[in-house]
């Protein structure tokens, strides 16, 4: 694990401590830090380079374009097939780092990203956590596929912001 990714101020009902799913996640990027946070941010982009998000809306915030400090967004992703999730951002440093909380089927999650400037490019960290009856009983199935998808979320951003920010 990286010692960079303990940056998270993790919520008490979902930490790593408390949690049957921790995953951790982390791509050094030849992208600038500025362009990939702009990807990031900007949650309805997301469909068009990565598949495993779905109708992402963002309902209410400072921008109603680009993630903020206590923007409300609804998506889906694969562990909410069935359903949409509703998630909340309550860290939101640009362009360093970013979190948001969610309540989905009775689990509950929390998502992190830390982004540090790497010479020319960055390094983004990502971590993630689940709590609840589904994360418990299916970790040996969903911990799995989480990683896949967070390295293809990473691959996809780093993809994106070659091509600079979004216009």
């Amino acid at each position: 694990m990286t010692d960079l990714a303990r940056w998270t101020r993790w919520p008490e009902h979902c930490s790593p401590h408390n949690s049957p799913i921790y995953t951790l996640n982390e791509l050094r990027m030849s992208v600038p830090v500025d362009a990939v946070w702009e990807w990031l941010v900007r949650a309805p982009l997301w469909p068009t380079w990565y598949s495993n998000s779905r109708d992402v809306r963002i309902l209410e915030g400072p921008d109603p374009h680009r993630l903020g400090d206590g923007s409300r967004f609804r998506w889906r992703t694969s562990n909410t097939l069935w359903t949409s999730i509703e998630t909340t951002v309550d860290i939101c440093e640009p362009p360093a780092s970013l979190g948001w909380g969610g309540e989905a089927m009775g689990s509950r999650g929390y998502h992190s990203w830390l982004l540090l400037p790497d010479g020319a490019g960055c390094h983004v960290i990502t971590e993630e956590c689940q709590a609840g009856l589904l994360p418990t009983v299916g970790r040996r199935l969903l911990k799995p596929g989480l990683l896949r998808h967070h390295q293809r979320w990473l691959e996809g951003l780093e993809r994106q912001a070659q091509g600079g920010p979004p216009s």
